[in-house]
């Protein structure tokens, strides 16, 4: 079996190290038995991507008012924008709001729900997590709404089949540890997903996806993710990959879609949003971590790239859920 290095990819695969930044952080797994005929209302959940294992039997999935999609057993269905959409038995059945149905809770990140008028019964293993680092978050944003794989019937492709298998089998016996095993094989089947639409998309062949399997720019936008406190220039980052300054400048504008520095100091304003939320580090110490000088320095670029000051994202992040 090939292992899996343990250490961040090397930099000579940008789009390798990105999806090893894609840690996921699991807020809530769910194995759902529900009997024909059911329908299942799923409210929006801002920031976060939802998924949908089927390992035993059909149904059908609509998000936001499009075409119904059915799901037969061995696929996974991820919504990575959070929207709100409807699983059921059939395409017309009625639907009951998530929170209505009762649920028994196996632990504080697992539950099983079951729901139904007591007929055929379909297996789901479902989820609500997110990224927890910009380059997931950034990546995410590219994804279409509904992201389906259904055809891991492939040679090279029997261990995913294999896993969801495992799943199907963990959900039902539920042994001690299962929900474990549970979440971190649907977190793997997640990502795998994923890199299936990295590979095939035609949307991943251009702006960012794009840019990052670029030979040069590919290598600058790791540099600059893997180092953001760095004084990085134009003329230092077209050295670092081996171009001229104005040959590297356009060809990095041509394909991230703005230029170097500008990107420099979005992707610095992303990370600080996420620390501003996260932590409770003064402004001075993320201003330092992030490359500048002074705090000033740093509140200024923040409220030219976000339209609000650090310390209103920080109160806002600390004002209590309503």
């Amino acid at each position: 079996m090939r292992r899996i290095p343990s250490g961040i990819p090397d930099i000579s695969d940008p789009v390798g190290e990105t999806l090893h930044l894609l840690h996921l952080t699991g807020t809530l797994y769910c194995r759902s038995e529900l009997s024909e005929p059911w329908g299942v209302d799923l409210p929006p959940f801002e920031g976060y991507m939802m998924f949908h294992i089927i390992t035993a039997g059909q149904c059908w999935l609509e998000v936001g008012g499009e075409a119904p999609v059915l799901l037969k057993q061995g696929s996974l269905a991820l919504v990575p924008h959070g929207q709100g959409h409807c699983i059921r038995s059939g395409p017309d059945e009625n639907t009951t709001p998530l929170f209505d149905i009762p649920v028994e809770r196996v632990s504080e990140r697992y539950e099983i729900m079951r729901h139904g008028g007591g007929g055929e019964i379909t297996h789901l293993t479902c989820g609500v997590v997110r990224f927890d680092h910009v380059a997931g978050q950034q990546l995410v944003s590219l994804l279409p709404r509904i992201l389906q794989i259904d055809t891991w019937t492939d040679d090279q492709d029997s261990w995913l089949q294999s896993s969801l298998r495992f799943i199907a089998r963990e959900a039902r016996e539920l042994r001690p540890g299962g929900e474990t095993v549970i979440t971190h094989l649907a977190d793997i089947l997640i990502i795998q997903a994923i890199r299936a639409w990295i590979d095939a998309a035609p949307e991943a062949e251009q702006g960012w996806l794009a840019a990052l399997r670029d030979a040069y720019v590919g290598k600058a936008l790791a540099k600059i993710h893997r180092e953001p406190e760095k004084d990085w220039t134009v003329a230092a980052l077209a050295k670092e990959v081996g171009m001229s300054r104005s040959g590297f400048s356009a060809r990095f504008t041509q394909l991230v879609g703005e230029s170097v520095m500008r990107y420099v100091t979005y992707w610095r304003m992303r990370l600080a949003h996420v620390q501003l939320r996260e932590t409770s580090d003064p402004l001075a110490v993320l201003a330092d971590r992030l490359g500048y000088q002074s705090e000033a320095t740093f509140c200024r670029a923040f409220k030219r790239v976000f339209g609000m000051s650090p310390g209103s994202v920080r109160q806002a992040a600390l004002l209590p859920d309503l």
